[in-house]
């Protein structure tokens, strides 16, 4: 029985009137990501760089959130062709590859996620959940339909190749991570620093020029706004293991410290 995948964040941004609003999934719970899948938000990213997934976790949590109206984005933890292939064979449609700051690595990139003759994928869709185990029909010719690849840009070369990164064929949007742009930049911390603001501004203006959506994590709402402002077509606005220790705070400070009193911190 032929079966039809979703549609890609590609797609998404294509078709949204508005930016379009996510969230980090980082504890590796499958449980958590159906928590989030449900929470009416627009994406979530699945993190495997700087957190306790691998690919049997990351396929769980896939599952958990197939049955929501939200469109999960993996992040991989680097640009390795051969983990982009296991997490794509998983039935990944969407990722996001950490630390491109070049064309020639974003090209590298996108030959990782198509398959011969137009990239390395290899090719085991009868075994996969990709092609739902051949059952997506005509997956093999169609598979660049059925994934979307966003590349983020977090270095000072990022920022002076944005432009070029972003023009590369195949290369959908465009993330701009200020944490390690900022460390990158000599103000490790700082991601609201100006300098950092700055360089944030001119990958966007980059971007935009090259005709790729752009987006961009931040926590801070305020900070969230500007960007927002600034032109950026996507955001990530909180994870949820911040959610999860903000919260637990926020009850350790009415009930322990404040002897339930009203609380003393916030979100």
């Amino acid at each position: 029985m032929p079966l039809r995948l979703t549609p890609t964040f590609r797609d998404d941004l294509a078709a949204a009137s508005r930016p379009l609003a996510g969230m980090w999934v980082s504890s590796g719970s499958p449980v958590v990501a159906e928590i989030c899948a449900g929470s009416g938000l627009d994406w979530l990213l699945i993190d495997m760089e700087h957190s306790p997934n691998g690919l049997g976790s990351v396929l769980t949590q896939l599952q958990a959130v197939a049955a929501y109206p939200i469109t999960p984005v993996v992040r991989v933890p680097s640009g390795d062709a051969i983990t982009i292939k296991q997490v794509l064979d998983l039935g990944a449609q969407n990722l996001l590859v950490p630390m491109v700051s070049s064309a020639e690595e974003a090209r590298a990139v996108v030959a990782a996620v198509r398959y011969p003759p137009r990239g390395v994928r290899g090719v085991g869709a009868a075994l996969a959940r990709s092609a739902r185990w051949n059952r997506v029909e005509d997956y093999l010719r169609d598979a660049d339909e059925h994934v979307s690849l966003l590349v983020q840009v977090e270095t000072v070369a990022g920022v002076e190749a944005a432009g070029e990164i972003a023009a590369v064929d195949g290369v959908d949007g465009v993330f701009v991570g200020p944490a390690d742009l900022a460390a990158s930049m000599g103000l490790l911390g700082q991601q609201s620093h100006p300098e950092v603001m700055a360089a944030i501004q001119r990958t966007f203006e980059a971007a935009r020029a090259a005709g790729k959506p752009v987006g961009v994590n931040a926590f801070d709402p305020a900070v969230a706004a500007r960007h927002l402002e600034a032109g950026a077509s996507f955001v990530v606005v909180d994870a949820d293991v911040a959610l999860l220790a903000r919260g637990s705070e926020a009850l350790s400070a009415r009930w322990v410290h404040g002897a339930g009193d009203a609380p003393r911190s916030s979100y």
